[in-house]
Formats: structure tokens, sequence, C-alpha cells
């Protein structure tokens, strides 16, 4: 009996996936039999991550796309480039930036920044491919949120607002496509170990801060949130939408 967690045959576009969490994200939805299209802005690094992926999966599994998700124009020519090799049944909006400031000092060109890398990527994309998704009436979109969906932190203001709109940016995109077929959910990690945040866990005080704040005493490795997108992507997931997962070791869960 085929497991309703089987991608096999569905392609999935995952934005930002050449490094981080992006790319322990497509390499589950690979270990679970999708066809995935790696995204990235710098085309050699783009090329880079399919080849590694392509040499471990087989060539046939990995393509890529290289188009910047703040664009509108780029995201509809790259979107069409890639529904023309097929169609694309999963969308995974990763792509995302961090800026630590204060609010009192945040340049404006630096919120909006964060806002459109964060938050209105995930509309255009999401749009983009929900076109085709209801005209063939099915699809499954599944949105990066973060802890910050629903707490807060000095220093990371827009960043906080672009996941807090993100998870009802969610809610407003199952609301006008469930009924085509489209399901649209979100998975919000945790403190994640990545080459990004590195730096944070290295720094005494703030790894005894994460470690203290989480259940389960430790970061996150990139690793734990592909499992939950396999789900949300998959069959087994069929009768969910507009909800919001964290995965996040307990950090939500306690005061």
């Amino acid at each position: 009996m085929t497991s309703p967690f089987d991608l096999t045959g569905r392609r999935a576009l995952v934005t930002g996936s050449s490094r981080g969490i992006g790319l322990a994200i497509a390499r589950s939805l690979l270990e679970a039999g999708a066809h995935v299209v790696v995204h990235g802005r710098a085309r050699a690094v783009v090329e880079a991550t399919a080849a590694a992926l392509a040499g471990e999966f087989g060539a046939d599994a990995v393509s890529t796309a290289v188009f910047d998700v703040t664009e509108e124009s780029s995201v509809v020519e790259g979107v069409a480039a890639i529904e023309a090799a097929g169609a694309i049944d999963i969308l995974v909006n990763n792509a995302g930036v961090q800026h630590r400031e204060p609010m009192l000092e945040v340049s404006l060109e630096d919120w909006d920044r964060v806002i459109r890398t964060d938050l209105t990527s995930a509309f255009l994309v999401g749009r983009t491919v929900a076109r085709a998704m209801i005209a063939r009436g099915a699809g499954a979109i599944v949105n990066i949120c973060s802890v910050q969906t629903d707490l807060a932190r000095p220093t990371i203001g827009a960043y906080t607002a672009a996941k807090g709109g993100l998870r009802n940016l969610t809610k407003a995109m199952t609301a006008e496509w469930a009924g085509s077929g489209v399901r649209v959910n979100g998975v919000a990690p945790g403190y994640i170990r990545t080459e990004l945040t590195q730096a944070l866990v290295d720094d005494p005080t703030f790894n005894a801060w994460v470690l203290g704040r989480t259940p389960m005493d430790r970061w996150g490795e990139p690793e734990d949130i592909g499992g939950a997108v396999v789900w949300l992507s998959s069959h087994a997931s069929r009768f969910v939408t507009g909800q919001v997962v964290f995965v996040d070791g307990g950090m939500t869960a306690v005061v």
C-alpha cells in the first residue's frame, strides 16, 4: 500500500533552497519521492547545490530556477519557465532575510527590505503559482514562518512583523483558495542551527538563553523542519489547511 506521505510524481519549488533550512527541506522532499526545483538568486550557488543533490538522488530528481522573489516580473517569468517543464504541485515559500537593529534606529530601507523579502515575496510567488494550481484543482503551499510569528524579541522588529503577517497571509490564502483544491499551511521553526545563526550559537549568553527557553534543551537542526513540510505537502494532511505548525522544541508552549 502506498504511504500517504509518498510524494512520487509530484514537483516542488522551494524558494531559497541553495543552503540552510531551504536545502534541508529540499532534501526531505526528495527523500519522499518529489522532484525538487532548487531556487536562489546566485546561479553558481544554485547550480552547485543542484549538482550535489542530483549526485545523490539522480539527475531527473532535481532542476533549478534563478529569479528574484521580490520582483513581480522576475517571479512571473521564473514560475512560467518552471511550469513549462512541468506543473508545480508543491510550493514552499522559504526565502527570507534577517536584520538586527533597534526599531528606533532601523532605516526605512532596511525595514522595507525585510518585509519585501519575508512577506511580500510569499504573496508574489504564492499567487503566481496558485493561478495554475487553481486551474488544475489541486496544490499545496507551505509558508515558512517562525516562532516570531507569535513571539517578539528586541532588535528584530521588521522580521517579527513580517512573520506575523505571513501567518495571516496563510489564512487569507486559505480563505480564497481552499475551495479550489489548494491547501495553504505554515511551518514555524524555532531557533535552528545554520550557517546564518552560527554566530548566535557561538555567543555564550544567547546560546544559554535559547537552551533555557527551549524545553528540549537544544537548538533545532535544519533537518527537523523537513518532516513537517513533507506532511503538509502530502495526502496525509489532505484536510489540513490554514494552520501554522510550530517546530520549536516546545518554546512557544511554555512561559
